[in-house]
């Protein structure tokens, strides 16, 4: 998990084509909240990064990542809910890519990722 975090991490940085911007505070909240905050936060990063090497639909990503359609499918309407992802077309055939939104903020899923890696690393364990 933790090298898939850090590989993760390369990913994002490998995608700042320019300085990064300093993203506002609502900004942080939001990917914080969508990334570390809830049970489904590693599968919406995983779907992130896939999306960042191309465009796919919801049955390709359960694919490539294993998990399941309708698991999937839930967390591609929670991303672009939140302007995460963008939908070019409708239901099953509906390609999603990287949001311009997402696209500006690249960077700060950084700190996202530095915290759900402590996250899943440094769980409390009770005997």
């Amino acid at each position: 998990m933790a090298n898939q975090l850090l590989e993760f991490k390369k990913i994002i940085k490998s995608r700042q084509v320019t300085e990064p911007r300093k993203t506002d505070k609502q900004t942080k909240k939001l990917l914080l909240y969508l990334f570390t905050s809830t049970r489904g936060g590693l599968s919406r990063l995983r779907i992130i990064i896939n999306l960042l090497e191309q465009p796919c639909n919801t049955h390709q990503l359960a694919k490539k990542l294993d998990l399941d359609y309708k698991a999937v499918q839930h967390h591609m309407k929670v991303l672009e809910k939140n302007n995460m992802v963008s939908k070019i077309g409708e239901k099953y055939g509906a390609i999603f890519h990287l949001s311009n939104f997402l696209e500006i903020n690249i960077g700060a899923l950084d700190e996202a990722i530095e915290k759900l890696d402590r996250k899943l690393n440094h769980e409390k364990v009770y005997l």
